[in-house]
C-alpha cells in the first residue's frame, strides 16, 4: 500500500507540474497576473517599460560604432545591469527562458532567409515608431492608457491602422516574392540535454531568486531598488511566455483571422488596472506623469502607425519579441538588434531636429514637444468620474467591435 500511495503522490505531483509549467495558460490569466506585477512596480514608485532599455542598448551600439558623438549620445553610459529598463528587459528574456526550459519548449530555430530581411525592416520600423510615439506598445500604448492619458488611445488607433497596412503589404509580398521562403533545417538539440531542460529551468529560477535576495539585502539603496526590477521583470517574462501574451497579436489577429482572445485579454488587463492605478494616483503613491509621453496626439498616432507596420513584418512588438527571444527565435534576436539600433538613432535624430525635444520654456505641469504634450485626462477634464467613464466606454466599444468581428469577420483582411 505504501508504494502505491507514493506512486499516486508522484503522479499527482507530475499532473500539477504539467498543469502549471507545461500546459499553456489562458491569456486572461496572464493578463490578470501581468496587472498584478505592474501594480507591484507602481507601489514601489516604478513603472514597467521596454523601449527605454531597448534604446539604451542601441546607444551602446552607436557608441561602439563611433556614431555616438555625431548623434549627441552620452559617452559615459550605465552598465546594462545598472540601467533600470535595460535590466527589466534582460530579466523579461530570462523569465521567458526559464519558463521555456521548464515546459521543454525552448527550441532555437532559424527562419527562412527572407525572414531575416523582414526582421531588419520590421525592427527598424519598430525603432522609428517607438521613438516618435515616446514608447512601444508598452510605453506608448498600454502604460498611457493605464495612466489615463489619451496618448495611449491615439497610439492604439495608429497601431490598428499600421497593422492593417502591414498585413496588406505582407500579403502582397507573399504573393509576389518566392526567394528565400525555404525553411532551413531545424537545429537539433541532443535528447539528453532536452531531457534536463526542467532542471536547467529550475537552476535559472534559483539563481535569479538568489541574485535578487542578495541585492535586496544590500546596504546599497540602488541595488535594493534594482532587486525589485529583477523579480518583476523575471515574473513578467515568465507570465507572458506561459500565457503567450502578446500585444502585437492583440492588434494583428482580429484583422488577420478574426480571432480576438488576445485582444480581449489586453482589454481585461486595462479594465482591471485603470481603476487601481487611478486610486494610486489619487493617494499620490506614484506620479501619473511618470509613464505619460509628451507625444499626444501627433507623435502617438504617427508613431503607432509606423510601429504597427513594423510589428507585422517583425513578427512581434517589443515585449513580445523579448519573451520569444527567450524561447529561442533567432529572427526576433535580429529584430531586436535593428529595433535597438534604429530606436537609438531615430530618438537622437528626432531630438537633434527638435521634434521630440522638450520645450524648456513651457511652464505648465506637463512636458511639451513639437509632436505633442503630456495629456492627462483628470487634469484636462477636472474630474476622475468623467475620466473613468470615458476609459470604460472606450474599452467597452473596443470589446464590442472585437466580439462582433469574431462572429462576422467583417474587419478581417484575409
Amino acid at each position: 500500500m505504501s508504494s502505491d500511495n507514493n506512486a499516486g503522490w508522484l503522479a499527482g505531483f507530475r499532473e500539477d507540474y504539467q498543469t502549471i509549467f507545461v500546459e499553456e495558460w489562458s491569456p486572461f490569466v496572464g493578463a490578470i497576473l501581468l496587472v498584478v506585477a505592474i501594480i507591484g512596480l507602481m507601489l514601489n514608485d516604478m513603472v514597467w517599460g521596454v523601449f527605454g532599455g531597448v534604446r539604451f542598448w542601441g546607444d551602446w551600439l552607436n557608441n561602439l560604432l563611433g556614431l555616438g558623438p555625431l548623434l549627441g549620445i552620452p559617452q559615459n553610459l550605465d552598465g546594462i545591469f545598472m540601467h533600470r529598463m535595460s535590466l527589466m528587459n534582460i530579466m523579461l528574456v530570462s523569465g521567458a527562458f526559464a519558463a521555456a526550459l521548464l515546459s521543454r519548449q525552448f527550441n532555437p530555430n532559424r527562419p527562412p532567409r527572407l525572414e531575416y530581411i523582414w526582421a531588419a525592416l520590421g525592427g527598424s520600423l519598430l525603432g522609428i515608431g517607438a521613438a516618435l510615439a515616446g514608447g512601444c506598445t508598452t510605453g506608448g500604448f498600454f502604460n498611457p492608457v493605464l495612466h489615463s492619458s489619451p496618448a495611449g488611445w491615439a497610439m492604439c488607433a495608429g497601431l490598428l491602422a499600421g497593422a492593417a497596412i502591414g498585413l496588406k503589404l505582407l500579403l502582397w509580398t507573399l504573393d509576389h516574392i518566392e526567394w528565400g521562403m525555404q525553411a532551413p533545417p531545424a537545429i537539433k538539440i541532443a535528447d539528453g540535454v532536452r531531457k534536463n531542460y526542467p532542471l536547467l529551468g529550475l537552476a535559472v529560477v534559483i539563481g535569479v531568486l538568489t541574485w535578487a535576495t542578495r541585492w535586496y539585502g544590500s546596504a546599497d539603496r540602488q541595488l535594493m531598488s534594482l532587486a525589485v526590477i529583477v523579480l518583476a521583470g523575471f515574473a513578467i517574462g515568465f507570465i507572458m511566455h506561459r500565457s503567450r501574451l502578446c500585444f502585437a497579436r492583440a492588434f494583428r489577429e482580429p484583422l488577420m483571422t478574426g480571432e480576438g482572445e488576445m485582444t480581449k485579454a489586453v482589454i481585461l488587463a486595462l479594465a482591471i488596472g485603470i481603476p487601481i492605478a487611478a486610486l494610486l494616483f489619487q493617494k499620490k503613491v506614484i506620479d501619473p506623469y511618470s509613464a505619460i509621453p509628451p507625444t499626444f496626439w501627433i507623435g502617438s498616432l504617427l508613431g503607432g502607425l509606423i510601429f504597427g507596420i513594423g510589428m507585422v513584418f517583425a513578427g512581434g512588438c517589443a515585449s513580445g519579441s523579448l519573451w520569444r527571444m527567450g524561447e529561442g527565435h533567432v529572427k526576433l534576436w535580429l529584430t531586436m538588434l535593428f529595433f535597438s539600433w534604429m530606436g537609438s538613432t531615430a530618438s537622437a535624430l528626432f531630438k537633434k531636429f527638435g521634434l521630440t525635444t522638450i520645450d524648456d520654456s513651457n511652464t505648465e505641469v506637463y512636458e511639451m514637444t513639437r509632436v505633442g504634450y503630456q495629456a492627462y485626462l483628470p487634469e484636462m477634464l477636472g474630474s476622475w468620474g468623467w475620466t473613468l467613464l470615458i476609459g470604460g466606454v472606450l474599452l467597452l466599444l473596443w470589446y464590442a467591435l472585437v466580439r462582433y468581428n469574431e462572429t462576422t469577420e467583417k474587419f478581417t483582411l484575409l
